[in-house]
């Protein structure tokens, strides 16, 4: 299957990208500077009317000391970064405008990098990936078209390295707290004969984790090689990585954080309750392997063509020790101990994943007087074989096959989308923006799932038998205006359509699908460009229909359910000034001022009595009670935040200052506050000199103090709500009475202050 996902994908057309270099037939390697990958058609510029923000490389390489890439965007605009091990290294996530990983779109080189059935971006499967990238682009909303999964809330672009046009290379490490490391090296061939380039890379990065066993192991890979022949351009990168974390997905009660905040309940061995001691291999492993094949063709100096192809190979899965688990779920038979019936017993499991992802993309682009314009798309296959096995079930007396196979599906995904887009002067210092793209989508899973249906008689795993067609046509459009060279403004609508993640249908009610959501993105903003001064300011209203979210429902098992909601919000300006005050001092500042809402909700309380055991333990058959609230805040979507950065440079000296202050979040849509995550301002200092040695092109050597003052704070967290009723009755009744409504919070703490130490040498 994979050989043939590769050779599928080497022959479907490709590229949001742009792949230029005309190189001159005499050598002056001196005087070029390679940009081999340019990603334009899926890109925006001055006069594309969409708010961004661009991160250089330069940037990136300041703060790129061991932290996911997460971390080096967090001081960007509405951007906010969360971290389950607590120290950035690991599994860590990103929000833009409060909407999660899996409504931002992100790609490389213009490919498509969300997995195609959760949506979600796991930054921990391509370890160091920032060690090989060029720059980063964000657009915040609904952005310009691009490839992949729906941008519901943003775009990250991302671009690789360029081929140099000298050879180096280039050793660098570093090591810190909780005894974090990281190690890599790259080294290039320069431009061999103006034809050929290769680099590659190599890096280590593990952490202990500020929570108790929240290691990480992490290695990857990166290797380019690039052909250059007159007005044609070939480039072949691979890239991948190999990871292995210990759990630390579960958060802790407050009460946890005032008496030990590093705790870490996964992997958690009980006895009659007890907890006595932690599973060692309460691991996920992951390894994925990306491969692209970039091509470029200048016709005409107006017109050129790109194709890309790619392919991505992942396997993995996650091992855990459960306690108390039913065995008929598992597909086990009770047996016989010491004269009793065990239906319930302590086993570990694992679940494994194994998907083929291929495909290609293109763009045909025109470039001459006042049109800019673009005909571009791809077509994109997934499959995706999800399968659990039960590993060893304590004390089991019988027959137990290794690795005993308990629930298989797969999941199917056919993606393809094509688009127009056109920026054309209409007047002088005017341009008209208009971007159209149809996309279609055909999704199936077969097989069953890892769920247990009560509800059928017999009881059996649930059924899975999903094939979801979509048709999405998503228009934008709008205009820039340059009434002086320093002062600009845009104004733009967008539409945006997005399908149901796998486990919106996966966790929702077994006899009903979700449907896909909607959203129509206005956008106005301004920009000054001063000597010594820019600013801008962006107006944003984005206006969702059947949006899905957390609502409390229960499925037929008592797991959450995520339901269309008819309308929501999120409205804002977003603010950003930097000011040049010398040539040796900057100060950059952005604020997000926002509020996000859900019209006429509907909240559902897990029904208990009041004996119940503890949060997790009801008495009553998941039977649930309703409240209406009208409208709510949406969760994890602060109402303010902000960051400033102060940034010294003076012979080869060179500090940072950053600062980022967070408000109120809500963990769930109640807008209870006993769910919420406490505002906080965190605080880093970077410190570096960098200088000459012979033999040595460069150096650089640094300290970053991360969370300088010691604040101590969560950026992440779930919660629970619960009606609570009278009585001792096993089963709520209609004379069953409500005594009071109580909620459960968890969260994830963030690392107090921790410090990493880097050196870096460049020959």
């Amino acid at each position: 299957m994979k050989k043939a996902m590769l050779a599928l994908s080497l022959c479907v057309g490709g590229s949001g990208v742009c792949i230029y270099a005309q190189l001159p037939q005499t050598d002056s390697l001196q005087l070029i500077r390679l940009q081999e990958v340019e990603v334009v058609s899926t890109r925006a510029t001055t006069k594309t009317p969409v708010a961004f923000t661009d991160v250089t490389r330069q940037q990136i390489n300041q703060q790129n000391f061991g932290k996911d890439i997460p971390f080096l965007l967090s001081s960007t605009p509405s951007v906010l970064t969360t971290t389950d091990a607590g120290a950035g290294i690991g599994y860590t996530s990103i929000r833009v405008r409060g909407t999660d990983a899996s409504r931002i779109n992100i790609t490389t080189n213009g490919i498509p990098m969300n997995d195609a059935e959760s949506h979600a971006i796991y930054w921990v499967n391509t370890p160091d990936f920032a060690s090989s990238l060029e720059d980063i682009q964000i657009q915040r909303g609904a952005g310009t078209s691009t490839n992949g999964a729906g941008a519901f809330g943003a775009t990250i672009n991302m671009r690789t390295q360029g081929i140099s046009s000298r050879p180096y290379a280039e050793l660098s490490g570093s090591y810190g707290s909780f005894n974090t490391h990281k190690e890599t090296v790259k080294i290039g061939s320069g431009l061999i004969r103006d034809k050929w380039g290769f680099d590659a890379r190599l890096s280590n990065i593990g952490s202990d984790g500020y929570r108790d066993r929240a290691s990480a192991d992490l290695k990857s890979y990166f290797l380019q090689g690039g052909y250059y022949g007159g007005n044609t351009t070939v480039k072949f990168i691979t890239f991948g990585g190999k990871e292995e974390t210990y759990h630390a997905w579960d958060g802790i009660s407050k009460e946890m954080l005032k008496t030990n905040r590093s705790y870490n309940p996964n992997g958690e061995i009980k006895r009659n309750g007890e907890v006595i001691g932690f599973y060692d291999n309460q691991i996920d492993y992951y390894r994925q392997m990306n491969y692209q094949l970039l091509v470029n063709h200048i016709l005409s100096p107006a017109w050129n063509l790109n194709v890309a192809f790619h392919y991505t190979d992942g396997y993995g899965y996650y091992e855990e020790y459960k306690n108390d688990r039913t065995l008929v779920e598992y597909g086990l038979t009770p047996f016989e101990l010491n004269g009793n019936t065990i239906e319930k017993q302590n086993l570990v499991r694992r679940k494994l994943v194994d998907s083929d992802f291929g495909g290609g993309v293109f763009s045909f682009n025109y470039t001459r007087d006042r049109l800019s314009a673009s005909i571009g798309g791809g077509l994109n296959f997934y499959i995706n074989d999800h399968y659990g096995k039960v590993m060893w079930v304590e004390n089991y007396l019988g027959d137990l096959d290794p690795g005993h196979e308990y629930y298989r599906n797969t999941g199917k995904k056919t993606d393809g989308n094509i688009y127009a887009k056109a920026n054309y002067e209409l007047l002088p210092n005017l341009n008209g923006y208009l971007d159209l793209q149809y996309r279609y989508l055909n999704y199936r899973i077969d097989g069953n799932n890892d769920k247990w249906d009560w509800t059928a008689s017999p009881g059996h795993l649930q059924r899975l038998n999903v094939n979801e067609t979509f048709h999405f046509f998503n228009p934008k459009a709008g205009l820039v205006w340059q009434w002086h060279p320093q002062h600009s403004a845009y104004a733009s609508f967008s539409v945006a359509q997005k399908e149901p993640t796998r486990n919106n249908y996966t966790d929702g009610l077994f006899t009903q699908h979700p449907k896909a959501e909607k959203l129509f993105d206005y956008e106005l903003g301004y920009t000054y460009q001063g000597e010594w001064m820019t600013a801008s300011a962006n107006l944003y209203y984005m206006d969702y229909t059947d949006q899905l979210v957390l609502n409390g429902q229960l499925n037929e098992i008592g797991e959450a359910v995520a339901e269309n909601v008819k309308d929501s919000y999120r409205m804002g300006i977003e603010l950003s000034a930097g000011f040049r005050f010398t040539g040796w001092l900057r100060w950059d500042v952005n604020a997000t001022f926002s509020r996000n809402r859900i019209k006429n909700y509907t909240e559902y309380l897990s029904d208990v009595n009041e004996n119940w055991k503890d949060m997790y333990t009801t008495d009553w058959d998941i039977s649930q009670t309703t409240r209406y609230i009208g409208n709510t805040p949406i969760s994890f979507s602060p109402d303010f935040m902000g960051n400033s950065t102060f940034t010294f440079r003076h012979k080869g000296w060179e500090a940072a200052f950053q600062s980022q202050y967070v408000g109120k979040q809500y963990l769930n849509n109640s807008g209870n506050e006993e769910c919420t995550l406490d505002r906080y301002l965190v605080n880093h200092l970077s410190l570096s000199y960098g200088f000459r040695l012979q033999g040595i092109r460069s150096a650089s050597v640094g300290l970053t103090i991360y969370n300088l003052f010691n604040a101590r704070y969560e950026s992440n967290g779930y919660a629970s709500g619960y009606a609570v009723y009278e009585g001792n009755d096993s089963q709520k009744t209609s004379d069953s009475k409500l005594a009071y409504t109580s909620y459960y919070a968890a969260y994830y703490p963030n690392a107090g202050t921790n410090v990493l130490a880097h050196l870096t040498l460049r020959f």
